[in-house]
């Protein structure tokens, strides 16, 4: 069970986050998440953490600091993390990539039993639905093949609303509107929930993607991982498309975002277009 923080008075205003501090917790988010906080992040941090340091009333960033390190539920550091993330998506984002799914992959793997698509990060959830929606717009609904979406995240706060599938109008803004009524519901307040039918079909968890992972057996023909990489440095960026890869089919593709690139980066993986590479093989 996470232990409370301390109950300590603050002072009228914070502390300025020190470069011997910064260090600290740069080092921490590097080896406990792959998170590459330059010098150009100070600021972000000293902000981000500021709200931790009020919200849990601990007057100093050295006392937080050692708040979190001693907390062996990892709660804390979860929290941290998720203070230091940034989850920022829509709906149908790099069209590109879903102009791909339709074109080149889902054409593959209509005579399967299963459909199954591994979206990581999935951040706060419209990429594995938008993935979903994509797919349902070829195969039907109820789908056939059957369909899975495996969406996972670092942070317990993205997944949280992630299942809660509810979004503002403005996160909808790519999806043609016959596509929303048929695959939303309106949840006052100008949101929209995705509706019970397309939720059943991703199944949430929560992933380091830098810590060693085994496969098991599963492996899948698609999988998206993008707008990460960019806050890692290239050992972190290998150390995750090799873990990744291992989930591939032969044959499949991974998906990275556009601003990222795997150049420098030492893999197995065969090149297709910018944005897109593909593991050795045919898929099945």
């Amino acid at each position: 069970m996470r232990k409370d923080a301390p109950a300590l008075a603050l002072p009228g205003h914070l502390p300025a986050l020190g470069a011997p501090q910064f260090e600290k917790f740069r080092r921490l988010a590097y080896d406990k998440f792959g998170l590459n906080l330059t010098d150009s992040k100070h600021e972000l941090v000293a902000a981000r953490l500021g709200k931790k340091l009020r919200e849990l009333k601990i007057p100093t960033y050295e006392a937080y600091y050692d708040f979190v390190v001693a907390d062996r539920s990892g709660e804390s550091l979860i929290a941290l993390i998720d203070a230091l993330s940034t989850n920022h998506t829509s709906f149908l984002r790099e069209a590109s990539h879903f102009e791909f799914l339709s074109a080149k992959v889902i054409p593959s793997l209509r005579r399967r039993a299963t459909i199954e698509i591994w979206s990581a990060p999935c951040s706060t959830g419209e990429e594995p639905y938008s993935i979903a929606i994509t797919l349902l717009e070829h195969l039907g609904l109820p789908p056939k093949p059957g369909l899975r979406i495996r969406a996972t995240d670092i942070s317990t706060k993205a997944l949280a609303i992630a299942q809660r599938a509810a979004y503002p109008g403005d996160r909808l803004a790519s999806i043609p509107l016959p596509m929303i009524k048929k695959y939303f519901n309106a949840a006052g307040n100008g949101t929209f929930q995705v509706a019970n039918d397309i939720r059943r079909m991703v199944e949430f968890e929560r992933v380091n993607l830098i810590e060693p992972m085994r496969s098991g057996g599963r492996s899948f023909p698609i999988i998206f991982c993008r707008n990460m990489m960019i806050y890692f440095d290239k050992p972190t960026q290998e150390r995750v498309v090799q873990n990744l890869s291992q989930f591939l089919e032969p044959g499949g593709y991974l998906l990275i975002g556009h601003s990222e690139s795997l150049m420098g980066v030492k893999h197995s993986l065969d090149y297709v277009q910018p944005a897109i590479y593909k593991k050795p093989g045919a898929l099945a």
